[in-house]
């Protein structure tokens, strides 16, 4: 499985399996043309996180250096909630965060990705409190660690954290060592929660917002999904570029954006029984809405 004219001024690429090893993701972003990649680091639905030997950092390394892959991403687990409503959930999760970060400054990630969290039966003052204290605590445990971690925004489904700008904002506001917090926008996930960037209009006014509330110097990583569920939904379901309710139309509007040129555009959309097929696909889409006068641009 080959890509052609893969432009590789342009920082794109897919989530990555690691089955067989950390190191194998580089070999499938290869096969795929990928320039930036996002990964696990371990096993996204289990709390077991046993430590990387040198044998894994070593041929992580050899694999990265081989690699045409220029960024690489890590998402945390899906089970760390940190706003979590009990003291158990809390602190299994904060301790989870922590090693997420270990894990990335031995790899030489730089930045790890992660949702808020839910508060459940906390109200939400309470809720964005509590991240931002457990984010604070991370950072504290892990002095000295060149890692970023990324604020992904939610979809709003349930008692997510995270779903506005503002929300988002107001989080990092209460973070005491900002150079190390950014944030992730995931399309599919500002589309349900209301943000409408199919229209060019659309598109200006919620950028206009994340520059005011947040700012584009906080901006880190792009998760690029089309959504399978109507705007305003709070329903998270990712679907290929063009093929969802936010369409084709507004994903130029990302490539041809200067703000968004050197930010890393992950796809997390599904991989089908074609295997890695859309994962060549969705790139070639994408970078084919790169109008001609922005083509090379840095």
């Amino acid at each position: 499985m080959k890509t052609t004219n893969t432009d590789n001024s342009v920082l794109i690429g897919a989530h990555m399996s690691v089955a067989g090893g950390l190191h194998t993701a580089f070999e499938r972003a290869d096969r795929v043309g990928c320039t930036a990649m996002q990964i696990f680091t371990k096993n996204s639905n289990q709390w077991n996180d046993p430590d990387l030997t040198p044998e894994d950092i070593e041929k992580y390394r050899e694999a990265e250096n081989k690699s045409k892959v220029r960024i690489v991403v890590s998402h945390d687990s899906y089970l760390i909630n940190l706003c979590g409503a009990t003291k158990e959930l809390l602190q299994k999760s904060r301790r989870a965060f922590v090693k997420e970060i270990q894990r990335c400054q031995s790899l030489g990630i730089k930045y790890v990705v992660f949702h808020p969290g839910a508060h459940t039966t906390l109200d939400r003052t309470e809720g964005l409190r509590l991240v931002a204290e457990s984010i604070n605590r991370a950072h504290d445990e892990t002095a000295g660690s060149e890692v970023v971690t990324l604020i992904e925004t939610t979809a709003g489904q349930g008692t997510t954290v995270g779903t506005s700008f503002a929300e988002i904002a107001e989080m990092i506001s209460m973070i005491r060592d900002t150079r190390r917090v950014g944030v992730c926008i995931d399309t599919c996930h500002i589309f349900a929660a209301g943000y409408d960037i199919r229209t060019e209009t659309g598109f200006n006014r919620t950028m206009e917002e994340f520059e005011s509330l947040i700012g584009f110097s906080m901006l880190h990583a792009v998760h690029f999904n089309d959504a399978k569920k109507p705007l305003n939904s709070h329903v998270d379901r990712h679907e290929h570029i063009g093929k969802g309710e936010i369409g084709r139309k507004a994903f130029g509007f990302f490539m041809n954006d200067r703000r968004f040129a050197t930010v890393p555009k992950i796809l997390e959309t599904p991989k089908g029984e074609d295997g890695y097929k859309m994962d060549i696909e969705n790139p070639r889409l994408l970078r084919s809405l790169v109008k001609k006068e922005n083509r090379g641009r840095k």
